[in-house]
């Protein structure tokens, strides 16, 4: 009778302990699928990206006969998480109507951006934020919003191309000389551009490290 309720105990804790076992096994390899994935993000791209597109500006709302005008920008992205970056551009284009109205703006903003598959080399993206909007004799000046939405494509390890197209809105009326009724205004652009990505290094480091310290551990027992 005592051996008998000794090897049920034996049995119990064994199957205990090979239970336990696969727990911490499956939790690591699953902790390991997501460091993997993490590291892929750095293979593809970086924390930062240097920015530049070319593309159109056109003018909504009524205006008659509005014309496409030419539009470029440069700016800076870097990415605090995989799937989040703050980006700041400068922006040159143009807004035409009637052909009778031609004039250059820039502005610069500043967007909060989503990368939908940061993991993938194609990738959604939306972004949002307000930008600071001005005649390019900076006469005149005013606050604005925009939002926009686009897709990139990593053709190369750490250079991407992306399609986009966004949405301004400018608050003062009194302040953009193309207003002659008391209404603010909007305009599209759109354009082709390029994303050089660069740095992440250290981060990338990090995750290898953790994946050999968990492969280690496993190791040991």
């Amino acid at each position: 009778m005592i051996i008998k309720y000794k090897y049920i105990l034996l049995t119990t804790l064994l199957t205990v302990f090979l239970l336990n076992s696969t727990y911490a096994q499956d939790e690591n390899g699953e902790t390991n699928k997501k460091l993997y994935k993490k590291i892929e993000f750095y293979d593809l791209r970086g924390t930062n990206a240097a920015d530049m597109a070319i593309g159109t500006a056109l003018i909504t709302g009524d205006f008659p006969q509005p014309e496409l005008g030419i539009y470029f920008r440069l700016g800076y992205k870097r990415h605090v998480t995989e799937h989040f970056g703050i980006s700041l551009t400068f922006n040159r284009y143009n807004l035409a109507f009637d052909e009778t109205f031609h004039e250059g703006f820039m502005s610069f903003d500043l967007n909060l951006e989503y990368l939908i598959n940061p993991y993938h080399n194609i990738s959604p993206f939306i972004y949002g934020g307000y930008g600071y909007n001005a005649d390019t004799s900076f006469e005149t000046t005013a606050a604005k919003a925009q939002g926009g939405l686009g897709i990139e494509f990593i053709v190369l390890e750490k250079f991407g191309v992306k399609l986009f197209g966004e949405y301004n809105y400018v608050f003062s009326d009194e302040s953009n000389p193309i207003i002659q009724a008391e209404s603010n205004i909007g305009f599209i652009r759109m354009g082709l551009g390029l994303n050089f990505y660069f740095g992440g290094n250290k981060r990338k480091q990090k995750l290898l490290d953790s994946i050999e310290t968990i492969i280690n551990s496993n190791l040991i027992k």
